[in-house]
């Protein structure tokens, strides 16, 4: 445990950052995962549009990095438009 102050802040905001991050992560791989196991098209639709939502606002808050994300909306879409 640390014992100076600003350490002590340190390791708040840090536990506070892990967990936001491991939630948000998480979400992400649901619902990417959502469109693989959809079974229809329209579900693997529906799904295509809350992942790529999800994939660009960690993109944006810095979670993944930007071509991370591209590279996974255009992987999704791939397998999305497979369903049809």
């Amino acid at each position: 445990m640390p014992r100076i102050a600003s350490a002590k802040k340190r390791m708040r905001q840090a536990n506070r950052r892990r967990t936001r991050n491991r939630a948000q992560r998480s979400a992400v791989r649901r619902a990417m995962k959502q469109v693989r196991t959809a079974s229809t098209a329209e579900a693997a639709q529906n799904a295509m549009k809350a992942a790529e939502r999800l994939l660009d606002r960690a993109a944006r808050k810095g979670l993944i990095k930007s071509n991370a994300a591209a590279r996974h909306k255009r992987r999704l879409v791939r397998v999305a438009r497979g369903k049809g």
